[in-house]
């Protein structure tokens, strides 16, 4: 799988937990003490297994209520600006993801926003309004069965 060994999986895997944790309650969950478990969570940050640690704040808590998948298709003179229509979606804090696809669909994007009408307005005044956008198709999810960020390592 990678060049990781035991102890740095069940570091990942604590992390993805909770990054919140000290390293004396990490090495004691994985098995270490805390010198050789501060030194190996300090070489995954360098080498980039770790990318950065972050909270998880709840959406719903904030106001955010409406999650909504869109898909996009590019017209012809648009697939050859992938690059223009992938830097300005970068730009919208609204979207949280965004996937380049292969088939019918050219990107695959994760939206929330406060409504269905604050939705509505940033399909109408900022997405539909990219360069290239030959078609949207808004799915809207009603509830939310799983969610995870924790990888399966």
């Amino acid at each position: 799988m990678t060049d990781l060994d035991p102890y740095e999986l069940k570091i990942l895997r604590e992390l993805q937990r909770d990054a919140s944790q000290t390293t004396a309650q990490i090495a004691e969950r994985v098995g270490l003490s805390s010198s050789p478990c501060w030194r190996r969570i300090d070489r995954l940050e360098r080498e980039g297994y770790i990318k950065r640690r972050v909270a998880l704040v709840d959406r719903k808590k904030v106001g955010l209520d409406a999650h909504v998948f869109a898909q996009v298709k590019l017209n012809a003179h648009g697939r050859a600006n992938l690059d223009e229509f992938s830097a300005k979606i970068r730009e919208f804090p609204e979207v949280l993801d965004c996937y380049v696809l292969m088939g019918s669909i050219d990107f695959l994007i994760r939206v929330v926003a406060a409504d269905i009408e604050a939705y509505e307005k940033f399909f109408f005044e900022k997405l539909s309004q990219l360069p290239g956008v030959q078609e949207l198709n808004s799915i809207v999810a009603l509830s939310e069965i799983k969610a995870t960020t924790e990888l399966p390592i």
